[in-house]
């Protein structure tokens, strides 16, 4: 029997489809329909949802980078917050499959030359012994390429809005980009503060543009 991993209620296929190679799903149909897909006007930069299409007023505010494009692919509500602490903290690595679909999908239309992760710190890769960025990219069936690395920093969640947006580099490279163009891949697209970052030092390995897809946009 295949259990749904937030509630634990049966998820099991009928038997006719397991036949077929058809494989249970991860998530029980109540708790995936808790999660909301971003559809509508978004900004064109960060997928920010808006009343109608354009920039909104924080990607016009930043400074120009290599960074051009961030697609992501749900509304950072509740089930989506629950869900992601849990497979960040609580080591639930499997619900990385959950959006592997989908990253796919998004991933077919950047047309980018590398895939890249977003690197942690070496403490808190020891605390939760994976990277998220490198669980959703492999989950999906892509390749990273090993180009950056992090010096050790404080936690994003435990920052406000100001400190994230005024955060120092953390990011520096350790491969080569030179003329690719980059995408990375990451849970959560907040103030920009950070792939903004990631895109700068991925200049610095070279990289002559950068695009990324997040799985959830937090409205703040």
């Amino acid at each position: 029997m295949s259990q749904c991993l937030l509630c634990e209620n049966d998820t099991a296929v009928q038997s006719w489809r397991v036949f077929f190679g058809a494989k249970a799903p991860v998530l029980c149909n109540i708790c995936l329909n808790q999660f909301e897909k971003i559809d509508g006007p978004t900004c064109e930069v960060c997928s920010r949802p808006m009343d109608q299409k354009g920039i909104c007023p924080d990607c016009a505010a930043w400074e120009k980078n290599i960074f051009s494009s961030n697609q992501s692919l749900y509304h950072y509500n509740d089930a989506m917050k629950a869900l992601i602490a849990r497979f960040k903290y609580r080591g639930d690595y499997a619900l990385a499959e959950l959006f592997a679909e989908d990253i796919q999908a998004a991933a077919k239309k950047t047309a980018c030359d590398l895939v890249c992760a977003v690197p942690l710190p070496p403490s808190r890769l020891a605390e939760r012994r994976f990277n998220q960025s490198e669980a959703l990219i492999e989950m999906a069936g892509l390749s990273s390429t090993p180009l950056l690395a992090r010096h050790e920093s404080d936690k994003q969640s435990k920052k406000s809005r100001a400190e994230r947006i005024e955060a120092a580099q953390t990011f520096y490279p350790i491969g080569n980009a030179a003329g690719k163009s980059i995408l990375v891949i990451d849970d959560i697209y907040t103030t920009g503060a950070t792939i903004r970052l990631v895109a700068e030092a991925l200049g610095q390995a070279g990289a002559v543009s950068v695009k990324s897809i997040t799985i959830a946009r937090s409205g703040s």
